[in-house]
Formats: structure tokens, C-alpha cells, sequence
């Protein structure tokens, strides 16, 4: 490969990186949506919202973007079985960790990764929780596999 056909993959794939990130995920506030298919956040009508520990399980072959709505201090435990291509499970990230904070990241001998996602216990937003994969033996950056919408409701206070 010449050095000017290097120098056009990584532009491409800085511009690629820039438009799929929101501005509110670089700077740690709360994420914003755009584009024709963004949808207002759930409200407690929308959902049903698991209180206390919850569980997401990720099976190949299921859908690579979830939505879970929690209460404030949930605790959600993210299960991500072998993948059956050649990559591995290498990171689990949130783009609000003050809001979802990503804890106890580890992957199993047979290729289950797992991790524990802690929900703030006062606050509700929105969280995108984004799990990661690449092949051991190629270089590079590892690209998203899966992406967890967490939406935190706050419970409701009557007057």
C-alpha cells in the first residue's frame, strides 16, 4: 500500500469516528441524539423500569443495539456470550460514567464477558453503554459490537 493510500483510511476513518460520536459523549455531559430517527427519551409511560438488579443478556445473533430503562440506583448485570466470528470482547464503556458507571469488566475463559453497570442513585438521563470487539491478531482499534441504551428514570414525587 502507498503511504498517501494510509494517509486517506485514516482520514476516512477519523471523519467516520467524528460523525458517529455526540458531542455530549466527548464531554461527559449527558449524550444528545440527532438525525431524523431520534426519538424524545422514555418517560415512565414508555417503559417498564426494573428497580434494584436487572440483567442483559447478549446472544450472537441478536440485535447489536438494546434499550433497557432502569430506577436510580439499579445495578445491572451485562452478559456477553462468545462471539462466533474471530474477535474477542476487549472493553465495555459508558459515555456517562457519572450516571452509569461500568465496574467488574472481565471476560471468561470460553469468551463471555461480563460486566457490572451501577446506576447514580439520584439522578436520571440517558446512558449509552457501548461493548467492544476486535481479532486478537489484527492491529487496530477495537470497533463497537453491541450498545446498550440505558435510560434512568427517576422515580416520581407527588406534591
Amino acid at each position: 500500500m502507498r503511504w498517501w493510500a494510509g494517509m486517506w483510511a485514516v482520514a476516512g476513518a477519523a471523519v467516520l469516528m467524528a460523525c458517529g460520536t455526540s458531542a455530549g459523549g466527548l464531554s461527559g455531559g449527558a449524550p444528545t441524539r440527532s438525525g431524523p430517527a431520534a426519538a424524545p427519551p422514555p418517560s415512565a409511560a414508555d417503559c417498564t423500569a426494573a428497580a434494584g438488579r436487572a440483567e442483559v443478556l447478549f446472544r450472537p445473533g441478536d440485535a447489536a443495539a438494546q434499550r433497557l430503562c432502569v430506577r436510580p440506583g439499579a445495578v445491572v448485570s451485562l452478559v456477553l456470550e462468545p462471539r462466533v466470528d474471530d474477535k474477542r470482547w476487549t472493553a465495555v464503556r459508558s459515555s456517562v460514567p457519572a450516571l452509569v458507571l461500568v465496574s467488574g469488566w472481565r471476560v471468561d475463559a470460553d469468551g463471555t464477558a461480563r460486566a457490572s453497570l451501577r446506576c447514580a442513585g439520584t439522578r436520571g438521563g440517558t446512558a449509552e453503554v457501548t461493548a467492544r470487539a476486535k481479532a486478537p491478531d489484527v492491529a487496530g482499534a477495537a470497533r463497537v459490537a453491541f450498545t446498550l441504551h440505558v435510560d434512568v428514570l427517576p422515580h416520581t414525587t407527588r406534591g
